[in-house]
């Protein structure tokens, strides 16, 4: 992971952080451009694909008072019989949705004019910085509702373990992981901030021939850096 730094933590909850998100206050000559978290309702659905599971529970249910009612048992009894049940699903489908909000509420995205910070982890906190001379491609990842993932890919010779980063990483990217800004509410607008915070540095340090990983780009982000893909 040669180029990147990372730092552990394992203090009371962000307490010991100088400023939020970042293990030590930003130098002299470098510039907050902006900060954000990932939303928990699009944690619970898009990780946790929780309107799957619950689909599932509902079929289960569907299916057990089925059975019941063609086994012999009155219509009232096998509702009875579901009904017992059913706190199992319900606490399930909590517990995904308390991991969301533990996910939401643990995570802050940090972007500079020199770098990108990524505050994760729920027990053992771990901090990233990732420069901006580092990213050689990013992804984004939009839904209909606006909200979306930024999929950063690392120049040569840069890589972080795809189970150090989950899940915030690139979905299904094990071999070669792309950190990424998940489930962000405005998805669009934190695109447009990043294109721009890495022309400037790229311009800055004389870089070029960055490409793109799919043709198009996010509204208002620098082509040959953002990509844009939509997902329904």
């Amino acid at each position: 992971m040669s180029g990147l730094e990372h730092k552990h933590f394992s203090g009371p909850e962000h307490g010991w952080e100088p400023e939020p998100g970042l293990p030590e206050r930003l130098p002299s000559g470098e510039t907050l451009v902006w900060q954000g978290a990932p939303d928990a309702h699009v944690v619970a659905r898009r990780v946790f694909h929780i309107r799957a599971v619950a689909a599932y529970f509902v079929l289960l249910l569907v299916w057990k008072l089925a059975a019941d009612w063609h086994d012999g048992l009155e219509l009232p009894a096998a509702l009875l019989g579901t009904l017992k049940i059913m706190p199992l699903p319900l606490l399930g489908l909590a517990l995904l949705y308390g991991l969301a909000v533990a996910i939401a509420r643990t995570t802050l995205y940090t972007l500079t004019d020199k770098r990108v910070v990524m505050r994760i982890g729920m027990v053992l906190t771990v901090t990233y910085n990732i420069p901006l001379r580092q990213i050689a491609s990013a992804d984004l990842r939009r839904d209909g509702d606006g909200s979306g993932d930024i999929c950063l890919g690392l120049a040569a010779g840069q890589r972080i373990a795809y189970a150090h980063l989950w899940p915030h990483a690139r979905p299904w990217r094990v071999t070669r992981p792309e950190p990424a800004l998940r489930c962000l509410p405005e998805v669009e607008r934190v695109a447009a901030l990043l294109g721009d915070a890495w022309s400037a540095a790229s311009a800055e340090a004389g870089c070029s021939g960055v490409t793109a990983q799919h043709g198009g780009s996010a509204s208002g982000a620098e082509p040959g850096l953002l990509a844009g893909t939509g997902r329904a």
